[in-house]
């Protein structure tokens, strides 16, 4: 990572070459050069996919704010070299970011105001991400809870499980240290001095949305930051109860004042939570008694580690965690997709959805409703049945009802004075933000107290890894559809429901002297999406276990499963009823389920489908046997009898059937010989290496010799 102090004599040229950079590669994209993110183009190109930051004082920030300069310095003695407008210079760093989501910002003066050990160094840097800030030459041990793990049943927060799992995880964390290899001597000297832990959380935009709060509200940010500090509070109480049994970090005497000043200011801006519902008060308890406790066991044994806590991105972990929302994000919509490194995509469906509903009152069939609006067009707006008040509480980073930038830095406020470190987290902007909206994210920052601040305006990087749809998206129903449904997708199951009124054809069957009723319900273009079976006495147990089959054979094809591998896997199923039935098309079956999904074939399949499946209604058997018959000899075919083995090659896939092409001196002849009836079977068919179906009645029949025989009606594939 690359972090420049703003008075650095550099910081323009810096800031200049970072311009034009990303102008090189928007020029080569317009050129149309592929810039895909995991093309070597991309990798190629300076500054495209590292992380920068400027870092800024409360000095310069006042400058800017009164319109007044500001003195860039020497690195060595500190004299001013040369003096610049502030305003015109913070006006540089804004419009960078702006176009190119790059630098971020940092502010010197608050990381060093919660800074634990300044009697050893301040801090002059942090890691890429910025979350963790701490002395040169150290290191963090990250960790990260899934929050959503700790919400009840009954969707309250689980504050006692939380506690046990930090004291657990804290503990683990410092035992960890004692073991790990370092890069560098420096490295492992200061962290075994220091004992820099950095425990965290994922998850926080799906609890706030599965406990209908908005993530951008007073209720979500007041619970976010209740468990934030019980958290902390609960990581830094464990590392004094450490401390006490195995001492302080060797760095805690000289520094124990800086750290307990540290602690109280932690403590204090707990007591300034106000708590908005039940739920934040009884979380908001635990974390006083846990800082109160902090602050008398610290008093005695100083602190096992120099900082406790951080908010990493949770990028990769959170996929590994079952995350629908990452570190302190909210989801950045309900359906998205992620570019894969090595190409094409991943869809990602938000699972909270459901839950959020179930919290917010609604129904069962409600929530069906509104999710299958939610898959289909990426928000909420005009979902069915849902109430406008409650939109809010799916609002995303980006989308038809996005979080205004302002939403996330006052959610990254409400949290960071209980953080040790700070927060990784990007404010998104719309692709209509302007530079002074920019400004004035990056001055809020600063005023609201952050350590840290980063912005992402949408589609400013030529390779963006995630985003709302497959390409530009304005959010119409067309493209989100489409975008759904996109090649290389990884699609959600999504049920697609039938029209209130549809079209039904019901078909009465007797099997073996075993009547019923099959009723098909189709959509408007035809194809079929419910199936109900009557069969038996009503309350018998065979009549349940026909409607159970039938709606589970139903949800099945709304979900999109298709009709033939249905039909693959019952069809020639046996078991009794079996026999005789009264369609003529299907004259016997060897069970109900046999002739049930043979009708659905015959009635919902296209011929070519059903000649790979061996399934033909009798007048296409009728024409097939006409055509080359099925006595018990081997007639040749003869150009006034020819049959157009071509197309049954076509229509069926044939992988063991042999056609020869006859060869004359003169040359290949057109006329093409099948040599036997069963060879012509096979092509129909295309179960050359099982029993055929009986071209006459339909029966599956039964190996006799080298040739088959139909049990139903006797005829036989060629043998006598």
């Amino acid at each position: 990572m690359v972090v420049l102090d703003i008075d650095h004599p550099d910081i323009e040229e810096f800031i200049e070459t970072k311009a034009r950079e990303e102008n090189k590669i928007r020029a080569l994209r317009d050129a149309g050069y592929d810039m895909d993110l995991g093309g070597k183009d991309i990798t190629s190109v300076q500054y495209q996919n590292a992380n920068n930051s400027v870092r800024v004082s409360d000095e310069f920030m006042r400058a800017v704010d009164e319109g007044t300069e500001f003195g860039l310095r020497a690195r060595m003695d500190g004299s001013v070299i040369e003096t610049v407008d502030a305003k015109t210079l913070f006006r540089k760093v804004t419009q960078a970011a702006w176009e190119c989501a790059d630098p971020g910002i940092q502010y010197d003066d608050t990381i060093n105001d919660w800074h634990t050990n300044p009697e050893t160094g301040r801090i002059n840097a942090s890691n890429p991400c910025s979350e963790y800030m701490s002395l040169d030459n150290s290191s963090c041990n990250l960790a990260s809870l899934n929050l959503m793990k700790f919400l009840k049943a009954d969707g309250t927060f689980d504050a006692k499980t939380f506690v046990k799992s930090v004291e657990l995880v804290i503990t683990a964390m410092d035992i960890s240290i004692c073991f790990a290899d370092f890069p560098t001597a420096p490295i492992g000297e200061t962290t075994r001095a220091y004992r820099q832990l950095g425990i965290g959380y994922a998850n926080l935009g799906a609890l706030l949305m599965a406990t209908g709060h908005a993530y951008d509200s007073r209720g979500g940010q007041t619970l976010a930051a209740a468990i934030t500090s019980l958290m902390t509070g609960t990581a830094y109480r464990r590392s004094a109860e450490l401390a006490g049994i195995v001492g302080a970090y060797d760095g805690f005497a000289r520094n124990a004042t800086a750290h307990a000043r540290v602690m109280r200011k932690h403590a204090a801006a707990n007591d300034a939570i106000r708590p908005v519902g039940a739920d934040d008060a009884d979380v908001l308890k635990a974390a006083t008694q846990q800082w109160q406790e902090c602050l008398e066991i610290g008093a005695d044994n100083g602190w096992r580690n120099a900082q406790a806590s951080v908010l990493a991105p949770t990028g990769t972990i959170g996929f590994m965690m079952d995350c629908d929302t990452t570190g302190i994000e909210p989801d950045f919509s309900l359906v998205k997709f992620k570019k894969l490194v090595g190409g094409g995509s991943m869809q990602i469906v938000n699972q909270t959805v459901p839950r959020a509903l179930k919290s917010l009152g609604y129904q069962e069939e409600q929530i069906e409703a509104i999710v299958e609006y939610i898959a289909e067009h990426g928000h909420v707006v005009n979902a069915p049945t849902l109430r406008p008040e409650h939109y809010e509480v799916f609002d995303c980073a980006m989308g038809e009802r996005a979080i205004s930038p302002m939403g996330h830095v006052r959610m990254m406020a409400a949290v960071q004075p209980f953080i040790s470190g700070a927060i990784s987290k990007t404010v998104n902007m719309p692709e209509s933000a302007t530079i002074e909206d920019v400004e004035k994210i990056y001055f809020e920052g600063w005023k609201l107290g952050l350590k840290a601040l980063a912005i992402y305006r949408d589609n400013c990087k030529v390779g963006q890894p995630l985003s709302g749809g497959k390409g530009k998206n304005d959010g119409t129903k067309e493209e989100v559809a489409a975008e759904a449904t996109a090649p290389g997708a990884l699609s959600h199951p999504v049920r697609k429901r039938l029209p209130k009124k549809r079209t039904s054809v019901t078909t009465s069957f007797s099997v073996a002297g075993a009547e019923g009723y099959m009723t098909a319900g189709m959509y408007e273009d035809g194809s079929l999406g419910e199936v109900f079976l009557k069969l038996g006495k009503q309350g018998s147990t065979l009549a349940g276990v026909m409607d159970a089959f039938s709606i589970s054979l139903s949800i099945a094809l709304q979900h999109g499963v298709p009709l033939e591998t249905y039909i693959q896997k019952f069809t020639n199923m046996r078991f009794e009823p079996a026999g005789m039935t009264d369609d003529p098309d299907i004259r016997i079956a060897q069970s109900v389920m046999d002739y049930i999904f043979r009708r659905l074939a015959l009635d919902h399949l296209p011929v070519e489908k059903r000649a790979g499946l061996g399934i033909f209604t009798a007048e296409e058997r009728a024409a097939q046997v006409s055509g080359y018959g099925t006595s018990a000899s081997t007639p040749t075919v003869t150009e006034e009898e020819e049959v157009d083995l071509e197309q049954l090659r076509n229509s069926a896939p044939i992988e063991t059937a042999k056609v020869e092409e006859k060869v004359t001196p003169e040359g290949p002849q057109s006329v093409k010989e099948a040599h036997s009836s069963a060879e012509l079977l096979e092509l129909v068919t295309g179960t050359a290496t099982d029993a055929p179906l009986c071209m006459t009645c339909g029966t599956k029949m039964r190996p006799a010799g080298s040739c088959y025989v139909c049990e139903g009606c006797g005829s036989t594939s060629g043998c006598s």
